[in-house]
């Protein structure tokens, strides 16, 4: 065991919400900390596959820490891309009801969104919408001028060019193995060697969970890895989006629906889905770990989950393996648009947080332990959030853990 003295605080998961923490916690001066992320780069999975958009506090239940997270995180975020001169673009969003049947839905998110705080929300008729997206059908619509668009992978890189300048440390490929517990540290088995730290955070993402278990934690969760997959429009077709379109979602799901997005370095992403992934970072059919599927065969949890909604998860798949389903999906909002029109790009995978009882865990879940901070479940919005969680998760680990 090396003789050097031991981190004050060592962070697991170089993904956003890891690396805002960590730009959060060496603002503390003398702070010795460091920041383990187990690929060769950061925002590898969750962050660096996402759709980019900063969102605008809409969807969640006013008082809910992603309400107040979102309103706050995004605010702080457009500042600092102003700041860092990170590419970025507040292009606001249109929601769709596209039939009448939606309407009470879409009023309850105009009053969800006037709760937490935005202003400047505007219903539309379906006239409206066709000024602002002339290809775009529905019968009302919510015009959200807050959202926008950016690079997130951009953003975390600037994250973790501000821990080093501040004198913390970032180690790429390293996977903790193992969590050893001594009278005077925690000790961390890594590919690259031990590392001795007084405390830790874990916002390993789609690891948290096992990482928790590594640790000695029992999370009372499991995360249950969903992949998105988008198409694209081709370069010809682009112009048929303007900016940002969803659908109203269905309350039942933490999912926002498939929707069309511009991105920040060009085109526009038309997805996702929302298919039960065959492994924790599988971006494709082809990606399978028995491991991960075991997990998945043990949990009472998925098999409650299974029960209650295999038809729409059935009805996901078929989207997934037919081109023509996921098309028909995207043509509710753009009638005109056809399986020409688009080709396939990225996969995302997110991590959802599964409770024993089969419920979608729908709000940020952090637990404690000694000399532990656990975030187990950081959901969309976190990268929008991801500076107003850093600065909590930062908060709670200078209240509850000893960081001299």
């Amino acid at each position: 065991m090396s003789a050097r003295r031991p981190f004050d605080i060592v962070i697991v998961g170089g993904g956003i919400v890891g690396a805002a923490t960590a730009m959060a916690l060496t603002a503390r001066p003398g702070l010795r900390l460091l920041l383990l992320e187990a690929e060769d780069k950061l925002a590898a999975h969750q962050t660096g596959n996402n759709s980019g958009v900063i969102h605008s506090g809409l969807y969640y239940k006013p008082g809910s820490l992603k309400a107040r997270n979102c309103t706050a995180g995004s605010r702080a975020l457009y500042r600092f891309c102003a700041q860092h001169d990170l590419p970025h673009e507040r292009c606001g969003k249109v929601v769709v009801a596209i039939g009448e049947e939606e309407l009470p839905a879409l009023e309850a998110l105009e009053r969800r969104g006037c709760a937490n705080g935005l202003e400047g929300i505007e219903r539309i008729t379906s006239e409206q919408i066709r000024e602002r997206e002339p290809h775009i059908r529905g019968v009302a619509g919510l015009w959200v001028p807050q959202t926008g668009i950016v690079d997130y992978t951009a953003v975390t890189e600037a994250f973790g060019r501000i821990v080093t300048e501040r004198g913390g440390e970032i180690r790429l490929q390293s996977r903790v193995t193992r969590v050893i517990r001594t009278p005077e540290a925690l000790v961390l088995e890594t590919a690259h060697g031990e590392v001795q730290t007084r405390n830790l955070v874990n916002c390993a993402g789609l690891q948290s969970d096992r990482f928790a278990r590594l640790c000695g934690v029992d999370p009372q969760l499991q995360i249950v890895p969903f992949r998105g997959e988008y198409y694209e429009l081709i370069p010809e077709r682009q112009g048929l989006i303007r900016n940002l379109v969803y659908p109203v979602p269905d309350p039942r799901f933490p999912f926002l629906g498939v929707h069309f997005t511009r991105m920040v370095r060009g085109g526009v992403e038309a997805g996702p889905n929302a298919v039960l992934a065959l492994k924790r970072e599988g971006y494709s059919w082809g990606a399978v770990s028995m491991r991960d599927m075991l997990m998945y065969a043990g949990y009472g949890g998925f098999w409650r989950m299974a029960g209650k909604y295999w038809r729409t998860g059935f009805g996901e798949i078929w989207r997934s393996l037919n081109k023509g389903a996921f098309v028909r999906a995207l043509q509710r909002l753009l009638p005109e648009l056809r399986a020409a029109d688009v080709q396939p790009a990225g996969a995302g995978v997110r991590a959802q947080a599964l409770a024993p009882d089969g419920r979608l865990a729908d709000d940020f879940r952090i637990v404690e332990a000694p000399h532990m901070v656990h975030v187990l479940n950081a959901p969309s919005p976190a990268a929008t959030a991801s500076i107003s969680i850093g600065e909590s998760i930062a908060a709670l680990a200078g209240e509850r853990l000893d960081l001299g």
